[in-house]
């Protein structure tokens, strides 16, 4: 019982922290309010934890063998947060076909098999707590889980609050094109910290 404070904080510090996932939460949150965002903040909340849990059972060791991979895992990470920076970056949020743009399920969970950061919080999360309990890998990814979609769906809610307190659509757009522009100068950065040895 004495890690469940450090596994809290942990988790919460990993799951709260700016990164690619949250900026999306953030964006679809303002363009498509809180409870419509719920669906991506799951699927991330899902993708992380079933990350986690693989880790856990073996697959970091395998990547972290695996250059290749490490490799493809990038190029894809990069291309896929561009994509969806792009996505962000020219959303009408005006329009009322742009709602079906909105980020779902599927692309939460996927986006955090391709985010750095999700990789970073499993490989050291895994290590330092796993191995320190009876059933610890079961426990830290029950924790995660919940601390996860909390702390992600504290995005959506305040992109839904920002879009209360500036409801003109051309404001919304220029926001969009921010947030958009954020997410790829991100993808880019973490594919620079990926050359360098990171």
């Amino acid at each position: 019982m004495s890690l469940f404070i450090p596994m809290c904080l942990f988790a919460f510090s990993m799951s709260v922290s700016p990164g690619p996932v949250n900026m999306v939460t953030f964006a679809s949150g303002l363009n498509y309010g809180f409870l419509s965002s719920l669906p991506f903040v799951a699927g991330a909340a899902s993708g992380f934890t079933l990350l986690l849990v693989i880790v856990g059972l073996g697959l970091g060791e395998i990547v972290a063998l695996s250059p290749v991979l490490i490799e493809v895992l990038t190029y894809a990470g990069t291309a896929f947060i561009c994509y969806l920076g792009y996505k962000i970056a020219t959303a009408h949020p005006e329009l009322p076909e742009a709602y079906e743009d909105r980020p779902h399920f599927f692309q939460g969970a996927v986006l955090q098999w391709l985010n750095p950061k999700a990789w970073v919080a499993s490989l050291s999360g895994i290590s330092a707590f796993e191995a320190t309990l009876d059933n610890g890998l079961v426990v830290f990814a029950s924790l995660y889980l919940v601390i996860c979609f909390l702390s992600i769906a504290v995005w959506a809610f305040a992109g839904a609050r920002v879009s209360e307190l500036v409801r003109d659509g051309g404001y919304l757009l220029w926001c969009n094109r921010i947030m958009g522009g954020l997410l790829v100068v991100v993808a880019f950065y973490l594919f620079y910290l990926h050359l360098e040895g990171w």
